[in-house]
């Protein structure tokens, strides 16, 4: 039986009424240009709640609750290159209460964080966080996502 490594990473959508609150990724290498929400790896020792809580904080220094962290969806994604680390878990938050104003603190990451309502993101948005948005507009998010698969459901 073949194994592979999944990488977990957790993802928080700052939500302000129909608004969400996206980073403008740059200088990581990755998706550089395209608008993402705040996220990361989940660290070791860490839950995929208190690396959402932490990455909110990281990212665009906003503390939030754990109590005001609502679970949205899981998605199981790849990429087509066959390697592990290319399987990934994501966890998917969302709050709409925090303390402090959201603000962008690393500049060595994001180029910019800017509010836009879910029917007129910018272009473009990380792929598979696309997805789970516009399912978020739509107001039916499933449970679980898979995306990056030749099957159904991808």
């Amino acid at each position: 039986m073949d194994q592979f490594v999944v990488v977990p990473a957790a993802y928080i959508a700052l939500r302000r009424g129909d608004q969400v609150l996206l980073l403008l990724r740059s200088g990581t290498g990755w998706m550089d240009g395209f608008w993402a929400m705040a996220a990361g790896h989940v660290e070791a020792g860490e839950s995929v709640q208190q690396a959402a809580l932490r990455e909110a904080r990281e990212e665009v220094g906003v503390t939030i609750a754990l109590e005001d962290l609502e679970p949205l969806c899981a998605m199981h994604r790849t990429l087509p290159t066959g390697d592990p680390i290319d399987q990934r878990v994501d966890f998917f938050f969302t709050a709409s209460r925090w303390s402090g104003e959201p603000r962008l603190r690393e500049p060595d990451k994001a180029a910019d964080l800017g509010w836009f309502p879910l029917d007129a993101l910018p272009d473009p948005v990380v792929p598979h966080e696309a997805v789970v948005l516009e399912a978020v507009r739509k107001g039916a998010v499933p449970a679980v996502l898979s995306h990056g698969f030749d099957a159904p459901g991808s």
